[in-house]
């Protein structure tokens, strides 16, 4: 490999939405250019022309846009490319590096068929490879490539090591059909070379593919990218991810509020590692990313390790920047968005929110006393705590809070002489506290709600619940 700038690529079908093992395989190419100040490109592989949709190319936009990983230039569509890839397949044929095959399929299948009954290879070798021009019928052909018959196929791979595959393994692979249009394994490698890809970064699905995709690149005489193949992503049970794992679309985790930075941080580690890291942020792992530390291994995805994750990172964020990811995420599930007065609550209160939440939808649920207005619906668990006895205790600590000093000291103090006088525990006191100001038996502790609502707020919130 020459020593060009990096550009490497991801290179989805779209037949579905945006895989957690596409997103990861996107990331690690996105991590790879960013690191080397190279380029990162995005090509659509639509030639399957039945089961590729529009809605499903979207899909893959929008999941690689909420995880934040952005392409250099337009996308590009395999399938507008198709005159390029026949192109190349005649230049082939020219150079004698491929070479017609009028071979029939009834004829490849009568082969196949003899060669398991006899115990043979089934793998075709066409009688046309070494027949003069002279001698072609005038019928329809497709064109093969023409594979090294003896001796060995290495590819080097810089996460799987030298693998090696005898070369009477290779069938002369079609690349272009008796119908003139390219073959899948043709326009991925002209398209990479076009594109200049150094780096092939994808999953270790693909491995065989390369060496049959190095035939093309060595029929052309283009220089062989950098082969990167990544394990793939096994569930919990250690078997192949899928839907009964749980969601596998990365914009199912978007929709259930886990935050993007979290789901990159959890991918990267997803057969990759930095020493014993495991929270880290896009620069540290922008700055540290490399095929080195990628294991040869399957990895896990694991549920836990990444809610884990996500309140770290909840936990890490600016406050500003946190309300701004909320507020994406009630407009990608669409639910209501915030006003202006409850991000500017929200604003506030985040400091005795963000520390224990994993999700969007539990930092919301703790922040509901600030997002709700007046009259504040209670919970039926929270309505018995609101009973006569504590009704009353707490009309008598209504005026006591309109002249105090509003801080945590002060109140605290107030809260715990009242609790005294009533010969009851502060403890006590709390749950229909909470009652009045969330209207939940689960919030932020009843002294930060306070502080929070400031005293008119709270002031208000008790005297309508005790009138």
């Amino acid at each position: 490999m020459t020593d060009r700038p990096v550009v490497t690529r991801f290179a989805p079908s779209p037949t579905g939405y945006l895989h957690i093992g596409g997103a990861r395989t996107a990331l690690f190419n996105w991590l790879y250019a960013r690191a080397r100040g190279g380029k990162f490109l995005l090509r659509i592989e639509d030639t399957d022309r039945a089961r590729s949709t529009p809605e499903a190319t979207e899909a893959i936009f929008r999941g690689l846009e909420w995880l934040g990983l952005d392409w250099d230039g337009e996308a590009i569509s395999q399938a507008s490319r198709a005159d390029r890839h026949a192109a190349v397949a005649r230049d082939m044929l020219s150079s004698g590096a491929a070479y017609k095959c009028f071979s029939t399929p009834d004829e490849i299948a009568a082969f196949r068929e003899n060669a398991r009954a006899e115990g043979r290879s089934t793998l075709f070798q066409s009688p046309w490879r070494d027949i003069p021009e002279s001698e072609h019928p005038d019928a329809p052909f497709a064109i093969r490539v023409k594979a090294p018959r003896e001796g060995e196929t290495v590819i080097h791979d810089r996460v799987q090591g030298d693998v090696t595959i005898r070369n009477d393994q290779l069938d002369d692979m079609i690349v272009l059909r008796s119908d003139g249009t390219p073959v899948y394994m043709l326009a991925v490698v002209v398209d990479d070379h076009d594109m200049g890809v150094t780096h092939v970064i994808r999953g270790d699905d693909h491995l065989n593919n390369a060496a049959r995709q190095m035939l093309v690149y060595n029929a052309m005489g283009w220089e062989v990218p950098v082969w990167a193949h990544i394990p793939l992503i096994h569930g919990e049970d250690g078997k192949k991810l899928s839907k009964r794992h749980g969601a596998l679309g990365v914009e199912e985790w978007a929709a259930e509020g886990y935050p993007a930075s979290a789901m990159r941080n959890y991918l990267a580690r997803l057969g990759w590692s930095h020493g014993d890291e495991e929270f880290f942020t896009d620069e540290q792992a922008i700055e540290w990313f490399d095929l080195d530390g990628i294991r040869k291994a399957p990895a896990r995805f694991d549920t836990k390790k990444l809610a884990n994750l996500s309140g770290q990172h909840i936990a890490a964020k600016d406050d500003a920047a946190l309300v701004a990811e909320i507020q994406q995420f009630l407009a990608i599930t669409g639910q209501q968005m915030l006003t202006d007065v409850q991000q500017t609550g929200l604003h506030r209160a985040m400091y005795c929110l963000k520390d224990r939440a994993r999700t969007y939808p539990e930092l919301l649920d703790k922040a509901h006393f600030i997002l709700a207005s007046r009259p504040i619906e209670r919970d039926e668990k929270s309505a018995q705590a609101l009973d006569t006895v504590h009704i009353g205790i707490l009309r008598e600590l209504t005026p006591q809070l309109q002249n105090a000093s509003w801080n945590r000291e002060t109140l605290e103090g107030l809260l715990g002489s009242l609790a005294e006088a009533h010969n009851t525990k502060l403890g006590k006191l709390a749950a229909p506290l909470r009652a009045v100001l969330a209207g939940r038996t689960i919030s932020p502790s009843i002294f930060d709600m306070m502080l929070v609502l400031g005293r008119d707020e709270t002031v208000q919130r008790l005297t309508e619940a005790t009138a």
